[in-house]
């Protein structure tokens, strides 16, 4: 039997390729810091139930019969794992180059690209094509609402089929090492990278691709790459496009739909998500499978955690987990909750001071588009911010860009201090939205929130 270890064995990614591995046979290894500072206590649970043996993130686990150290893309070179398994020859590879091997591993390969609505529409392809007993196999970076009390982190669905579903990441460039039988681009903006180099990334994505691919035609970006494959574009705004739904209406807690004359629901807010929608059946009538029946089926997808999740409800007052990092994220999970009535009372924690400089301006736009004159900004210090090396932006910065766009905003330093603000602030009627990246501890501290209100 093989063994490997994961070094950052908690992240979304890195749990999930941990699983699929010993699902297949591997004696699996995994540490993470979070887990030694006693965070996370779900995931350290979940991936202990599954079989898979976790150590102290101080080298000791990196032992002589370790195959592969696997890293995900946020641990530092210096990590004492790292350091252990260049001692011992032990070979280290990243994440993005296991997704490759396992993706290439099947034939009919799927792979979702875009700055925005990746996550959502991989779990909607994958949980298509498991409702109708496709057998796929599929790995996400989110955690499925429907797979919640299957064992371990519910980002995998697993099955030994000939079909696999990812997501494609464009922040490290990786996006271009796939050759998918069909690859998807929801749309291209501003995030990780200069326009121009997302540009050409995604150009090669669609290059590489062997059958199909699937375009958004809402967004100029997505609708200016090129493919000699058979390409099918989807589109809320355009009837030229091959997938055009129209009659979008918003309903409690979801949002209806028409698509070439059949109305359907999904169990989710929001125009943006029709839009994941169709790029999921757009992918799955490639394989072969009727859009109306692919459509159907995804009446019963109830959503990923943490993309727009509703958290509950106490007194009239609802609070909202989100993942939004960027401007478009943010605005379309903020104009979502618009088409509802209520004021907006938002805590935006900005994930890391990269972020924060390259699109920092942006974001303070689009607070300024999308919140009214009676909503409130809350943003705690930028969560990965290191305040020695990292002396040159802050979160009061970018409570400053919102502010300078008309917005009601405050920067209060702490995640406590915000928590406080909202008790004494929120009444009911209020939408209370947690919003923000990379820390696993907002859902405790929106349920927390939730009970204190």
């Amino acid at each position: 039997m093989k063994k490997v270890c994961f070094c950052g064995v908690s992240g979304n990614g890195m749990s999930a390729l941990a699983q699929i591995l010993k699902l297949q046979g591997y004696d699996v290894y995994g540490s993470d810091a979070s887990f030694d500072a006693g965070r996370d206590a779900a995931n350290r649970q979940a991936l202990l139930s599954v079989g898979i043996k976790l150590v102290p993130q101080n080298g000791s686990g990196i032992t002589d019969d370790i195959e592969t150290l696997y890293v995900s893309s946020a641990i530092d070179p210096s990590n004492p794992d790292i350091k252990a398994a260049l001692e011992k020859n032990i070979p280290i590879k990243k994440r993005s180059e296991l997704l490759a091997e396992l993706f290439h591993q099947y034939p009919h390969n799927i792979a979702v690209g875009g700055t925005a609505g990746k996550t959502t529409t991989t779990a909607m392809i994958g949980y298509i094509l498991d409702s109708l007993g496709k057998q796929p196999c599929m790995i996400n970076g989110g955690f499925l609402r429907n797979y919640e009390n299957n064992p371990g982190i519910p980002n995998i669905i697993y099955n030994k089929g000939d079909i696999c579903v990812i997501e494609a990441d464009e922040s490290d460039g990786s996006i271009r090492s796939y050759k998918p039988y069909i690859s998807i681009i929801n749309n291209i903006s501003h995030d990780h990278e200069p326009i121009e180099t997302l540009m050409e990334y995604f150009q090669a994505f669609a290059d590489h691709t062997r059958y199909g691919l699937v375009l958004n035609a809402d967004c100029p970006n997505a609708a200016k790459i090129k493919s000699s494959q058979k390409t099918l574009s989807f589109s809320i705004k355009n009837a030229d496009a091959d997938l055009y739904a129209t009659d979008i209406k918003t309903i409690t807690n979801g949002v209806e739909y028409t698509l070439d004359g059949q109305t359907f629901k999904l169990q989710l807010i929001g125009k943006f998500n029709v839009s994941n929608a169709l790029a999921a059946i757009a992918a799955c009538s490639l394989l072969g499978i009727s859009k109306f029946e692919a459509a159907k089926a995804l009446e019963g997808f109830t959503g990923i955690k943490r993309r727009l999740e509703l958290a509950g409800t106490k007194n009239n007052i609802s609070i909202f987990d989100d993942f939004a990092h960027n401007a478009s994220k943010i605005e379309a999970s903020l104009s979502a909750l618009r088409e509802y009535d209520g004021r907006l009372i938002v805590m935006y924690q900005s994930h890391k001071p990269f972020s924060a400089r390259t699109t920092g301006e942006e974001d303070g736009v689009v607070f300024g588009k999308v919140l009214q004159k009676d909503d409130i900004l809350l943003m705690p210090e930028i969560y990965m911010r290191d305040p020695v090396k990292d002396s040159d932006i802050s979160g009061s910065d970018l409570v400053q860009y919102a502010v300078n766009n008309g917005v009601n905003a405050l920067f209060l330093e702490t995640k406590d201090r915000v928590r406080d603000y909202i008790l004494q602030t929120a009444k009911p009627g209020d939408r209370i939205v947690i919003m923000g990246a990379r820390d696993n501890s907002l859902p405790d501290f929106s349920r927390q929130l939730l009970k204190d209100l």
